[in-house]
């Protein structure tokens, strides 16, 4: 199978999920979510595996434990390739790399790589390149102060202060989904944020199962 893109139909999926997330309307729709929506992931994620890595496509229902959210479907379609998320909403799609919550371990690997002068240095590099590929770059959660123990003054405070750092490019809802340059543009995507991926994976390393702290 050749990927070609996303239908109209995966998008109007993903609307009517929005309106109404439930098990009636799931059922009903099911098989378009899976010829429309999760089928022609797949197919990109397997054009994409060659170059970028395995891939693996995200389940559709969410773990409502303890979510104060109790709707049991996700109303986006998430998925990985290699080292990057991929993500198809009614809103468009999006791709991402990085680390989005950072371990203590890899928290503490991250701050002391970003006080040390080389290495510090080397990620302001590496973000101002990948940000000129139109990408943007930022921490999932930034404390509002220095971590303990750091300088409030330090010159890579704004760094310091993130416990998780990702490239991220969103594309709104165009024509051009429903045709192959998806394809073209997460691997594009993939190529300009991999120095990003390169520095966080020699300088803070794989998620230990830690819990963050501060």
């Amino acid at each position: 199978m050749i990927f070609r893109g996303w239908p109209s139909e995966a998008l109007e999926f993903y609307e009517g999920l929005e309106a109404d997330n439930s098990k009636v309307y799931w059922t009903a729709h099911k098989a378009d979510y899976e010829e429309k929506v999760r089928g022609p992931m797949s197919q990109l994620i397997a054009e994409l595996e060659p170059e970028f890595g395995e891939g693996k496509i995200f389940r559709p229902n969410r773990d409502i434990r303890f979510s104060a959210d109790k709707s049991p479907y996700k109303t986006v379609l998430g998925a990985t390739v290699g080292a990057g998320y991929l993500q198809l909403s009614a809103r468009g799609l999006a791709a991402g790399r990085g680390i989005w919550e950072m371990d203590r371990d890899q928290l503490q690997r991250y701050r002391q790589a970003v006080v040390n002068d080389r290495t510090g240095s080397e990620l302001k590099r590496v973000i101002a390149a990948v940000k000129g590929h139109n990408i943007e770059v930022f921490g999932r959660e930034t404390l509002k102060t220095a971590p303990r123990g750091y300088p409030t003054d330090h010159p890579r405070i704004e760094l310091l202060r993130h416990k998780g750092l990702i490239a991220w490019k969103q594309w709104p809802v165009a024509a051009w989904l429903g045709t192959s340059a998806p394809k073209r543009r997460i691997a594009t995507f993939l190529r300009d944020s991999q120095p990003l991926s390169d520095w966080l994976s020699a300088y803070v390393g794989p998620d230990t199962g830690e819990a963050s702290g501060r």
